[in-house]
């Protein structure tokens, strides 16, 4: 990268970080910080917020692979003069790489898993597994082995990652059904419940296309399903398919 490069990165990360200051209320910072059990630093903006100030700083910009790569890093760690990294940088970061997938591809891989293996809240690991690593990993065959590691990991948070990657696919009435199937079924009897709910949110958000395929799926499963995941997994359900998931429960 060259030093104009650099210092236009450099410049992108100090915009954001300037504008998400300006938009913190301190008593939405104690709130969520407390919600999310957090131990990062919090300026108390907003999703919708953080949102914006990335979509002002990247308009009209246009940023190669490396810069898009390096302004997430920046934003991801402690910015100058503060004691650690900052919750709402970190989900800027995450929005910069979203609205920048065009760019990224499975060479990017370990990048964003390490962002995973650091965040350590559903606020952020979601975000990056289900609207980053999902659309990434149906169009770059890459990710297959990349996930196929995930989903046997020692970190629960790589676990769900490998879960929500197929949510927004499947969503949608694509997705690769049988891995995520695969995936589930392993981790269907685990006690953690970000492991647990993940995998009630894809069969739920799957059976908006196709009940009967979270159907048939769920139900000679139900009597070792926790009820965290069933109760998400029937809710797009016919009121017959349900009653019969729960009876056989």
């Amino acid at each position: 990268m060259t030093s104009d490069s650099r210092s236009n990165v450099q410049s992108l990360a100090e915009a954001v970080d300037r504008d998400l200051r300006a938009r913190g209320r301190n008593e939405r910072a104690e709130k969520e910080k407390a919600y999310l059990k957090s131990e990062l630093i919090h300026f108390g903006v907003s999703v919708p917020d953080t949102r914006a100030v990335v979509h002002t700083a990247l308009r009209g910009t246009t940023l190669s692979h490396d810069e898009v790569i390096d302004l997430a890093r920046l934003l991801w760690t402690a910015p100058p003069g503060e004691a650690g990294p900052v919750h709402e940088r970190r989900a800027a970061a995450t929005m910069v790489l979203i609205q920048s997938k065009d760019h990224l591809g499975a060479e990017d891989a370990d990048f964003i898993e390490s962002l995973l293996r650091e965040a350590k809240t559903w606020a952020l690991v979601d975000p990056l597994a289900g609207d980053l690593v999902g659309p990434l990993s149906e169009q770059d065959p890459g990710f297959d082995p990349v996930l196929e590691r995930w989903a046997i990991d020692e970190d629960s948070w790589i676990r769900r990652s490998a879960l929500l990657a197929h949510l927004v696919p499947l969503r949608q009435g694509r997705g690769d059904f049988d891995r995520f199937s695969r995936f589930a079924d392993a981790m269907l009897e685990e006690k953690e419940f970000f492991i647990r709910k993940a995998i009630g949110w894809v069969l739920r958000d799957t059976s908006r296309k196709r009940p009967d395929l979270v159907y048939d799926w769920i139900l000679p499963r139900a009597h070792r399903t926790s009820g965290v995941t069933i109760r998400e997994a029937v809710k797009r359900l016919s009121t017959e398919q349900r009653e019969a998931v729960l009876a056989a429960k």
